[in-house]
């Protein structure tokens, strides 16, 4: 195992470059599925490094429930600074385990309360609660729907309707919800992944920013529509449904709608600031995995050997 059990845990600095620049130099669906598939296989790989320093670590206390030949001399030197590093992955592990279970639990916990307020409305794409706070939300389920207050569609156009609509379907249809909740595990998991969970928020508001204004044909109207609400909601307490969203900044949202449209399907080229970036993260993604895998395969065979028959 040596030094590269910690290997996936630092590793994340190496996505850090592409987090940044696909936000401006690659197409919102192609940044949403790069940026979370890096962040979960870094977020694994870091884990099973823990769960690994933490067998070792375990194996050191008194009345563990381990084998007494896995604190042997020979185990304990497979792992760099034992006597600290196996001990300090238990509270960490712990740490990790209990904030994504936390994550997760409220995720699962506001998406029930929110199906149970929406009971009533049964059969309805759109939910209209009458309230004259301004906000708009999609709320993912079996059925998907766009919740709206009535404040936020009094402050709108009809044009700017239409777009807003077909922003948070887009959110819907694209199960947007999915890759914000596997980035916020893996930032959990491994704070150092945290720009990336950004970065996919941003990356996911620009997708149905785009797919917004595919659907209404204009990507002005739907730059005005998200001004414009942003302009009305501010100031606004957030609803506790806000976290399925990740609005990200306006005006970066609202100048790249000005913008011509991103080429779809289009890789940066290798020699390029992005092109290094990118393939700097699928270097980190691959050494972190490769790291991972090795340390488990060994620990396991010198845990093997050193159990008694």
């Amino acid at each position: 195992m040596g030094v590269f059990v910690f290997l996936p845990l630092v590793l994340p600095f190496t996505a850090w470059p592409i987090a940044r620049l696909a936000e401006h130099r690659l197409h919102p669906r192609t940044a949403t599925w790069l940026l979370s598939v890096v962040a979960a296989v870094f977020a694994v790989c870091s884990t099973l490094c823990l769960a690994l320093l933490m067998v070792v670590g375990t194996a050191q206390l008194p009345g563990n429930p381990l084998p007494d030949a896995w604190s042997d001399p020979e185990v304990r030197a497979a792992v760099p600074l034992d006597e600290i590093a196996g001990r300090a992955a238990i509270p960490a592990l712990a740490a990790v385990v209990t904030a994504c279970a936390g994550t997760a639990w409220r995720h699962r916990r506001v998406r029930r309360r929110a199906e149970r307020a929406l009971a009533r409305r049964p059969g309805r794409r759109v939910a209209v609660l009458p309230d004259d706070q301004p906000y708009a939300y999609a709320l993912p389920g079996r059925r998907g729907r766009v919740v709206v207050s009535t404040g936020m569609l009094a402050a709108l156009t009809t044009g700017q309707r239409r777009a807003l609509f077909a922003h948070e379907r887009a959110h819907l249809a694209e199960r947007h919800h999915r890759f914000l909740l596997a980035v916020r595990l893996a930032a959990r998991a491994n704070p150092f992944l945290r720009p990336l969970a950004t970065a996919v928020g941003y990356a996911t508001e620009r997708w149905a920013d785009e797919v917004a204004a595919s659907a209404v044909g204009s990507r002005r109207a739907v730059a005005l529509a998200i001004g414009r609400a942003a302009l009305v909601s501010r100031g606004t307490p957030a609803a506790a449904l806000a976290q399925f969203a990740a609005a990200g900044p306006v005006p970066r949202r609202v100048a790249a709608l000005l913008a011509p449209a991103p080429a779809h399907g289009s890789w940066p080229p290798v020699f390029t600031a992005v092109g290094l970036a990118l393939w700097g993260a699928a270097a980190g993604s691959a050494v972190a995995a490769l790291s991972s895998a090795n340390s488990a395969v060994t620990l396991f065979f010198i845990l093997h050997a050193a159990t008694p028959m």
